[in-house]
Order: structure tokens, then sequence, then C-alpha cells
């Protein structure tokens, strides 16, 4: 590693890396795990706190078509530095205002600076976890470093907001990136792998600017509709009405520009379409962990939060074993990924299942475990294997990098946002149904017989109390796991028929319909 002094044992420099990286993948604008905490102290609501989120994770995934420029354009000591300072400044301002027009852009600038630090990092220590550059070993454990990051985050947020204050964790990452700072300073010296510096002249800024702006748009669609009663509100259809004005200029200028933002090329090569297909469809049924398992721990339950971060995380031993399956099928054995992503599938439809059956107040939280183990072991799964199958498909370095951003929007942006706005209004849909039902079959006759009280009034005080609001929500949020088990089935079982060679080369011969009509009508004549 030469960016490091040389009297820096070389056992130790890999591994000052990795700490780097897990200071860098602590942070953020804001911290979901302290949630109730921010909520209690400021006037910020649900949907303000998870648009910040959709905030940085869209700073996040608009800066990956520039990791490589920067890498050639600057010195690893300015980046790692560059990337610190900026999270520091932003973990500062983020504790100290709540006005939403400051906090959105602080947000969207630490994404980038996450991710930048994130790759600087990563990328310097990928010859030492696979010295033959094996992406089907680099990405499995890339994502050991990133869900344990995400959940740990998670619970060390809620622990200190806890203890002490909410404030505090943002203090705690402006410490480790004070860290970062001192390593680079008396451990480093500046290093590019580049002798000639690449120049930033000719990259198409303001498509990227546009791109990112139509994102928070549709992050504000997709956060702010069930509250606002989706298209009812004028604000949404003013909204809605300019992101397609926005959408269809980005085509415009993708299309026109000589070197664009992003290049429409990728769309060309074989199976990233349907990558991006499976990767919507996987983020939108585990979008079930940040909605349903939100409502059940906190409305139902009535879990802490820091409570429910430690519960969480009993996700992390199903991401390492997750991460070891797919080590080994793709990484050792170089097995065809159609099986591995059945099994993806099928530890979702275990999860939901899981939840399905134990949903219930009286069920002991601990019995959560092993479902939540499964839900880590399905996100490390299919995370890993659909970033593997996206690089085999794509082998331009240049391009895959536009690929990643693409599979990033999806990934970590566009499906997690469309999980929650369609989950929030499913619950809500299927609750308003279930009351109306409990209402509907209350006689005096079973009202005495199940509460022993004598009047309506009575009853409906008890069925509108927690006991009995708790479980018309776990009736509904059964429901919703319901409809998570179906689809999380059928796709399990496409992809162990697609596994069968013999099925799956039919597939590919199936003629297009009117062709198979034409040639259905000639057969009957």
């Amino acid at each position: 590693m030469p960016m490091f002094r040389a009297w820096v044992p070389r056992e130790i420099q890999p591994w000052i890396y990795i700490l780097q990286v897990l200071c860098i993948q602590f942070s953020g604008g804001v911290y979901l795990g302290a949630l109730e905490a921010v909520r209690g102290t400021t006037a910020l609501q649900l949907e303000d706190l998870l648009m910040l989120l959709y905030a940085g994770l869209a700073g996040m995934a608009v800066w990956f078509p520039m990791l490589f420029r920067m890498k050639f354009r600057f010195t690893n000591k300015q980046l790692l530095i560059g990337s610190a300072v900026v999270i520091a400044v932003c973990n500062l301002i983020t504790m100290r205002t709540t006005n939403m027009a400051v906090l959105l852009p602080v947000c969207f600038v630490a994404g980038i600076a996450k991710l930048q630090g994130t790759f600087e990092n990563m990328s310097n220590i990928q010859l030492w976890m696979t010295p033959e550059r094996d992406f089907g070993v680099f990405f499995p454990i890339l994502h050991i470093v990133l869900l344990t990051a995400i959940t740990g985050s998670a619970w060390l947020a809620a622990v200190i907001a806890f203890h002490f204050s909410w404030q505090m964790m943002h203090v705690l990452t402006i410490g480790t990136m004070c860290f970062v700072v001192a390593v680079q300073l008396f451990l480093c010296q500046p290093w590019c792998p580049m002798p000639q510096r690449m120049p930033l002249r000719g990259i198409d800024i303001s498509t990227g600017l546009l791109i990112s702006l139509l994102m928070l748009m549709i992050s504000y669609i997709l956060v702010y509709g069930d509250r606002l009663m989706w298209f009812f509100s004028p604000t949404l259809r003013w909204v809605l009405a300019l992101s397609l004005i926005f959408l269809a200029f980005i085509l415009y200028r993708l299309k026109t520009v000589e070197k664009p933002f992003i290049s429409l090329e990728i769309f060309k090569y074989k199976n990233v379409l349907a990558i991006l297909l499976v990767t919507a469809i996987a983020e939108l049924l585990l979008g079930a962990e940040h909605t349903l398992e939100e409502i059940y721990w906190t409305e139902v339950r009535g879990l802490e939060e820091h409570t429910k971060g430690a519960l969480c995380l009993w996700s992390l031993p199903g991401v390492y074993v997750g991460v070891l399956i797919t080590l080994y099928w793709i990484g050792h054995k170089k097995w065809k990924v159609w099986k591995l992503f059945a099994i993806g599938f099928g530890c979702i439809l275990v999860y939901s299942l899981w939840m399905y059956f134990y949903l219930d107040v009286n069920v002991p939280i601990e019995q959560y475990r092993l479902g939540l183990a499964f839900r880590g072991c399905a996100y490390a799964i299919l995370a890993a294997s659909l970033m593997w199958s996206l690089h085999e498909s794509v082998h331009d370095l240049e391009h895959f990098f536009m690929a990643l951003f693409i599979f990033n929007v999806i990934h970590m942006y566009l499906a997690g946002a469309s999980g929650y706005g369609l989950y929030t209004t499913l619950f809500k849909h299927f609750m308003a149904d279930n009351m109306s039902r409990y209402g509907a079959y209350m006689t005096l006759t079973s009202i005495n017989s199940k509460f022993g009280l004598y009047s309506v009034s009575e009853a409906v005080s008890v069925l509108s109390g927690e006991a009995g609001l708790a479980s018309v929500m776990s009736v509904t949020l059964k429901q919703i796991y319901g409809q998570i088990i179906w689809v999380s089935l059928f796709m399990t079982s496409a992809f162990l028929l697609l596994d069968i060679p013999r099925v799956r080369t039919g597939i590919e011969k199936v003629p297009y319909w009117p062709v198979y009509g034409i040639n259905f009508l000639a057969r009957m004549r």
C-alpha cells in the first residue's frame, strides 16, 4: 500500500483502512436509530426524517459515475481528508438546526462524502482481499462492511440517545472523522494511481444536478404521499408534473450531449434490465423491514428504540451466513446464480412466514430472532449476487460505474421509498377495513359474551383501547405479510425453474405473441 509511510508495519496497513471505512460507514446526515428522540425534541415528523435519509441516499447514488474521475484526479490523502471534513461539518450542522431547507442539501452532500470515502478505502485494499481482483470475492466481503455498519449504526444511535442524547451520536461521528484525518496526516503520504492526473473537464455536471433534483422530487412524492392523500393534494400534483418535465429534459440531454452523465448504452448490455427488475422486486419485499417492522415494534409492542436496535442486531448472524454462502457459490465454486437467487428469495419467504405466524402481542420478542436472521441472510445474498451479476454483464469500467448508479438508485433509494409508500397505503387501507368489520360484527349478545359488558359504548372503548387496537393492527400486518409470502414464493419458484437448463432454453425459444397467434390460426385453418 504505497500511500503509507515506510515505517508503518505492512501487517496492520489494510486493517487501518478497514477501521477507517467502518468509521465512515457509521456516519450519516441523520440517524434513524434515534428517531423517537429526534421527534421528541424537534418539530420534525417521521416523513421529514425519512426525506432526509433519502436525500443522503440520493447523494450516494448520484456520485457513482464520478468515483474513478475523482480517484484519478486527486490523491488518496486529499480524498479521505476531504470526505472526513465534509462529513464532520455536515454532522455539526444537522445537530444544530431543524430547518428542512438547510438539512436537505446538507444530507445530500454528506451522502456524497460517505460514498467517496468508502470507495477510496475499499479500492485501496481490494488487491489485499483478492489478489486476482475477483469480484465474486470482493462484493460479498464489501457487504460484510456495509451491512454491519447499517445495522450497527442504528443500534449505536439508539443506545447513545437512550443513555445520553441524540446529538451525542453526531459528536461521536465528528470524533471518528478526526481520527480519519489524523491517520491521513501522520501515517499516510500523498499518492495517486495516475501519474498524469485526469482533469475534471467534460463532466456533464448540469445533467447530474438535474437527476439529483428529480430523485428528491420522486422521494417527496413517495414519502409524503400517504400523509397528503396522494394526488388529491395539489402540491403532489404539481411536483409530479414538474418531475415529468425534468425527466423529459434529462432524457433529451442524455441523447444529445456528446459525453452524457449516464450513457443509455448501458441498457443494451445483456441481462441489465432483468437484473434491475429483480433488484426492484427484492428491495420492495425487503422494504417490510423499514415499514412493517417499525409499525409492529413501536405501535403494537411499544418497544423503546434501543430495544428495537438490539433485537435487529440478530440480523447480523444471518448477514454473515449469507455472505459465506455467496462467497462459496460465486467466489469459490463459480456456479450459476439462478439457484442462489432462489435461495435469497427463499430466505425472504421464510422471514415473512415467520413474522406471519408469530405476529402476536403474547409472543416473546426473542421468538423473532431467527426470522430476523433469515431477513439478514436474504439481504446479503441478493445484494452481493445482484451486484456481481451486474459486473458480469457490464464489462466496460466506465459503463459499469454508470450501471452501478442506476442499480443503486433502485437498490438503495427508489425501491425503498416506493416500499414505504406502498406499505403505509396498504396498512391504512387494511386497517380501516378491519376496524369496520369489527364494528359490523358487534351485537349486544356478542358484546356480553366476549367482554362481560352491557353497553355498546363500553365495548367500543375496549376495542379502541390499546389491547383491541393492537389486535387489529396485528391482523392488518399479517395481511400485508401474506402478500409478501405470495410474491416471494413466486420468485423462489421461478428461479428454481430457471435453474433447469431445458426450461431456460425453452423459454428463450417462445416466439412473440403475434407470431404465436398467426401460427395458431394457420393450424386452425
